[in-house]
């Protein structure tokens, strides 16, 4: 028999696999077994891809959960959690599915594991419509690090759609509560950082991806800006197929990060993804927030969760994380205050989180 459970409708807000994966999260930590309908009912493939397969897979066996409707288009999931253990484990969709929308799901988890867990995950790292992973191990990660996690990503080997093949590990040790967080003031832009990559083209790619976004900043008066290159020689290339990307930060006298990227294409010129995350992040800083539009529906969940009341201002408030907001409420209760809820605007964004303890 079913015990009572808490039913989530997929179809609300933006209709999407971040319904999916918020929803899991929040039942692992709280322990709370919950039933989701109409999953990514709103996209032209609806139900389970194999990403979010293989996440509520890993999910199941780290907590030793009970589960129904686990199989690729699935609509409808039933998820009963239990203790949620540590220790070394792999996942691997077999596709070129989002490795960073994959850690969205069972990060929150990971931090109130019973012990220290290391994980490998195969997939896609930089694929369309997900954040990079480089977003995700420069900008997320060193938010999270700094409400109390201890948290490690390690970079084996890149991934692009459709071949995938990229590898990552991630290690996480368990906390006792997680920290409010406060990032109201985005303060002065000390410097702009970045990386620009290629696997299975010529440096040049990356070296061009790099110039424009640079050239671009520079001609808005940003100073201090270090891109990175990444690229492999052609005989020393472990990557299955060639990609493209750039991922750049802004760092400010408040220790604010406002992140911004861009993927390469074929056809799509390296000055064409340069110039576009450089729009893209003067765009953001120049919102005035203290976080940007895509690590502000990243960061929701952790504030639900903190010990106490964060708030954040947002660069751009999206449907995203209008519809985080709401799974949050729906599922553990967590209480949000915005002062503006227009989609493409800034707002600050206040939560009185439930202060969950792994005791």
């Amino acid at each position: 028999m079913k015990k009572d459970f808490i039913e989530v409708d997929g179809s609300i807000g933006e209709g999407g696999g971040q319904i999916f994966r918020t929803a899991l999260a929040y039942s692992a930590v709280t322990r709370k077994p919950i039933l989701i309908k109409n999953i990514r009912a709103k996209r032209k493939n609806p139900g389970l891809r194999p990403q979010h397969l293989a996440a509520l897979k890993a999910l199941a066996t780290i907590t030793n959960a009970k589960v129904e409707g686990a199989f690729v288009s699935s609509t409808k999931v039933y998820f009963e959690p239990r203790k949620i253990k540590g220790g070394r484990y792999n996942i691997d969709p077999g596709t070129a599915g989002s490795i960073s929308l994959i850690i969205q799901a069972i990060l929150p988890a990971l931090l109130f594991a019973e012990d220290n867990t290391e994980i490998d995950i195969k997939g896609g790292t930089d694929v369309p419509m997900a954040p990079p992973i480089d977003a995700i191990r420069f900008v997320l990660i060193p938010f999270l690090n700094r409400i109390g996690a201890n948290v490690e990503l390690e970079l084996i080997k890149r991934g692009h759609y459709p071949r995938g093949g990229g590898h990552i590990r991630l290690h996480v040790e368990p906390i006792n509560k997680i920290k409010p967080i406060r990032l109201i003031n985005q303060g002065n832009v000390l410097g702009i950082r970045g990386i620009s990559h290629c696997v299975r083209l010529p440096r040049h790619v990356a070296e061009r991806q790099a110039k424009a976004a640079t050239q671009k900043l520079e001609k808005s008066g940003y100073k201090n800006i270090d891109i990175q290159i990444e690229s492999y020689h052609p005989n020393r290339d472990p990557h299955l197929g060639p990609g493209s990307g750039i991922v750049i930060w802004a760092e400010t006298t408040t220790k604010a990060l406002l992140e911004a990227d861009s993927l390469g294409a074929r056809g799509k010129p390296a000055e064409k993804v340069g110039t576009e995350a450089a729009e893209t992040l003067i765009r953001q800083i120049k919102l005035g927030g203290a976080v940007d539009v895509h690590n502000t529906d990243q960061l929701v969940p952790f504030m639900a969760l903190a010990d106490g009341i964060s708030e954040i201002h947002s660069s751009e408030i999206s449907l995203h994380t209008i519809t985080a907001i709401e799974i949050a409420k729906c599922i553990i209760g967590a209480r949000f205050q915005i002062d503006s809820e227009e989609i493409g605007k800034p707002g600050v964004i206040k939560c009185f989180g439930i202060g969950l303890s792994r005791e």
